[in-house]
C-alpha cells in the first residue's frame, strides 16, 4: 500500500509504503519508517493551521473600594484612626464567654474591628482575646457559616496574632 500526501510546505509529493499491507508480511525497514513519520508529521503541521490561536488574558487585580488603591503595606491596609485603635483595646464589660475559636485573617481591604464567626447568632458587639498574650479588642461579631472565623485586619494587629497564622481566640459576646 503507498500513501502519498502533498506537503503545502515545500509544494512536494513525499511517499512512504506500509508495512501493514501489500509487502508480503515483511517487517517495515528503517527507510519505511522514517517515510511514515514525515508523513505523520505533515499532517499534524498542515491541521495546525485551521486552529485560531488567541491571546492568553492575564488576570485583573480587582480592589475593593473600599480600600486605598495603592496599598501595599499591612500599615497602609489597616485604615483606622489611633482614636479607634485606643476605643478598641479600653477595657470595658467583661461579656459572656461564647467560645473559642480557630481564627484566619479576613478581607484585608474591608476596614474595621470585625469578626465572621459561626458562634456569634446575629450581628452584636463582642470582644476577642488572645491567650497567647492576653491582649484583647472590641469587634462586631457578625455570624458566618462553617467552622472557622476570618478576623480584619486592623482587630488582627491590634491582638498582635500573626497575620499569616491561625491563633486560637476567645469570643465574648459584651451586653
Amino acid at each position: 500500500m503507498i500513501v502519498a500526501v502533498k506537503s503545502s510546505i515545500r509544494g512536494r509529493a513525499i511517499a512512504a509504503t506500509s508495512g501493514v499491507a501489500g509487502n508480503g508480511g515483511r517487517m517495515m525497514n528503517a527507510g519505511n519508517r522514517s517515510g511514515i513519520l514525515v508523513v505523520a508529521a505533515t499532517l499534524l503541521l498542515s491541521s495546525c493551521a485551521q486552529f485560531e490561536q488567541s491571546e492568553i488574558r492575564k488576570p485583573q487585580l480587582v480592589t475593593s473600594p473600599l480600600a486605598p488603591s495603592a496599598a501595599r503595606t499591612v500599615e497602609e491596609l489597616d485604615a483606622t484612626t489611633a482614636a479607634e485603635r485606643d476605643a478598641a483595646v479600653a477595657l470595658g464589660a467583661a461579656g459572656r464567654l461564647l467560645g473559642e475559636t480557630v481564627a484566619s485573617l479576613g478581607d484585608a481591604t474591608v476596614p474595621g474591628f470585625w469578626v465572621e464567626t459561626p458562634l456569634a447568632t446575629s450581628e452584636m458587639p463582642g470582644r476577642l482575646v488572645y491567650p497567647a498574650n492576653g491582649k484583647s479588642v472590641e469587634v462586631t461579631l457578625m455570624p458566618s457559616e462553617g467552622g472557622s472565623s476570618r478576623v480584619s485586619l486592623a482587630a488582627m494587629r491590634l491582638l498582635e496574632a500573626p497575620l499569616a497564622g491561625l491563633p486560637t481566640l476567645e469570643v465574648y459576646e459584651l451586653p
